[in-house]
């Protein structure tokens, strides 16, 4: 009798959404992590189906052969080139753990379905960092790691599973699908950080120096977005211009996050700007500190800052290859040079 209930755990399929499937990926949220996860469309069926209508959502799922939804990984549009797509929010019902579920949703997901849309050219992720599975998957899969977010998930992410016990560092990852060859101009503070992660990428750019003697045109006005996560507690900035009116425009936009209650805040600077030297140095002058790379972030390449108001367990972190133990080696050094600012 267990032989017969483990065969027919191990018959499932994996494929593209279909509309019945909505209701499928609402139970098993609720199964796995009950009524709290952060992101309310889960909860919804309808709202399911049009987000995969609408191409801001892609889901894939492992179903059985009698229908019910047991897996699902997802891709969405999370940066400002809409033709780059994170991929996450991956999740299997407990009982179909560890009989391939998501090794299976990842090989249809990188493999089979993305190189047929025409619309993704990038993919990234976020891998936690209170475990290594995600990080083995993401280099099997011909992922580069390019940057590091600190502290970004809050311990309350992990409450059912009791998998974290303080914030959650992750590791971000890229592929490239339609190769963009583009010039940069990276900053002097992070010229050797980041001339070392563009030689480990899968697509090609020219690099040039910004120097810190070039300044924004006078009278440019800069375009700056913010978004805020208020469950995480994440104020993300995204830089598309710099003009000569940026420490300005930023000093009011930061205030308007730590209002907002951020503990983490992300700055993402476009690494296509020639005067991009001097907002850097201003950023690290007000405790900002390396985060890495974000290729094709705003269809040309970005840069991640990023400040704490909290201690980062930097010892909690879990890591999988020695590129990313040594992302983590520049970051934190970047890091404690805020703290020496604040000392």
């Amino acid at each position: 009798m267990e032989n017969n209930r483990q065969t027919a755990k191990e018959n499932f399929e994996v494929g593209y959404f279909r509309p019945e499937d909505a209701e499928g990926i609402v139970n098993l949220f609720n199964a796995v992590y009950g009524d709290g996860y952060p992101i309310r469309l889960f909860y919804d069926p309808q709202a399911i189906i049009a987000a995969n209508e609408a191409g801001e959502y892609y889901s894939i799922i492992a179903r059985t052969s009698a229908g019910q939804v047991i897996g699902v990984i997802h891709l969405y549009r999370s940066a400002p080139f809409p033709n780059i797509y994170e991929s996450g929010v991956g999740l299997v019902l407990k009982e179909y753990r560890h009989l391939g579920v998501n090794t299976r949703l990842m090989e249809y997901l990188y493999e089979e379905f993305v190189p047929q849309k025409e619309n993704i050219e990038e993919l990234f992720g976020e891998a936690v960092c209170n475990h290594a599975f995600i990080q083995k998957a993401a280099t099997h899969f011909k992922h580069v790691e390019t940057a590091m977010e600190i502290a970004l998930m809050p311990a309350a992410a992990y409450t059912k599973e009791k998998s974290a016990f303080g914030r959650v560092a992750t590791l971000d990852y890229f592929r490239c699908y339609k190769p963009k060859p583009h010039t940069i101009h990276i900053p002097e503070p992070y010229e050797e950080e980041l001339r070392w992660i563009y030689s480990r990428l899968d697509d090609t750019r020219e690099i040039k120096l910004a120097k810190d003697t070039v300044k924004a045109p006078q009278g440019t006005t800069s375009h700056i977005e913010m978004k805020l996560f208020e469950f995480a507690q994440v104020a993300r900035i995204n830089v598309h211009e710099i003009g000569d009116d940026f420490t300005e425009a930023f000093r009011n936009m930061e205030a308007q996050a730590i209002t907002n209650k951020a503990v983490v805040l992300q700055v993402c600077l476009n690494l296509t700007i020639p005067w991009i030297t001097a907002t850097v140095n201003m950023l690290r002058d007000r405790g900002y500190f390396f985060g890495g790379a974000l290729p094709r972030w705003f269809d040309g390449d970005g840069l991640l800052m990023q400040k704490v108001r909290c201690s980062p367990d930097f010892e909690d972190i879990v890591l999988e290859s020695e590129d990313a133990e040594k992302l983590l080696e520049i970051i934190q050094e970047d890091w404690e040079r805020t703290e020496d600012l604040r000392a």
